[in-house]
């Protein structure tokens, strides 16, 4: 340091010189402390895993060892992304939003329960249809990647599948 500002050669040493900031188990930790740093979100969730580790509060810096940090890391739960999917081919009714059936008309819900062959009994109302047909609307499975390749497919090659039934797509002239 030279009158307060960096000369870049201490900043090539990172902190190759200072050891962790932790105390486990009431010994101070003697290993080189490395880039992580002992934050207010980890402490908390060090308290929370009733981890025995604490800050000494004689060090000046608050970086810990690479020892420390993958222990702190091996306890902590993984959050799942939202928009991340595995491919395990499941669906997740919690992550996808279902249209409102009881829009629909009586007849149009009896269309989808005669299709479907969704057993009901006899003179059900409305809404008591609409939530039957919610129910099995969500137990049907679907596979996202593959709808919407196909989908994409189907887009660029111009065609439907509609059109293949109506015999549309057969031209012979």
């Amino acid at each position: 340091m030279n009158n307060g500002f960096s000369t870049g050669e201490e900043d090539s040493r990172g902190h190759t010189d200072q050891t962790c900031c932790l105390i486990d188990d009431m010994e101070r930790c003697r290993n080189q402390a490395g880039y992580a740093s002992y934050s207010k979100r980890i402490q908390k969730t060090v308290a929370q895993k009733r981890l025995k580790l604490s800050s000494d509060p004689a060090a000046q810096h608050i970086y810990i060892c690479d020892h420390h940090k993958e222990r702190i890391q091996s306890v902590r739960t993984k959050r799942r992304r939202k928009d991340s999917e595995d491919d395990s081919n499941e669906t997740d009714t919690d992550l996808h939003e279902f249209p409102d059936l009881y829009q629909l008309g009586v007849s149009t819900l009896r269309r989808y329960k005669r299709h479907f062959k969704v057993q009901t009994r006899q003179g059900m109302k409305r809404a008591q249809l609409a939530d039957t047909i919610m129910k099995h609307f969500k137990t049907i499975p679907i596979k996202e990647k593959e709808i919407i390749t196909f989908f994409v497919y189907m887009v660029k090659m111009g065609s439907n599948k509609l059109d293949q039934k109506n015999g549309l797509g057969n031209d012979t002239t």
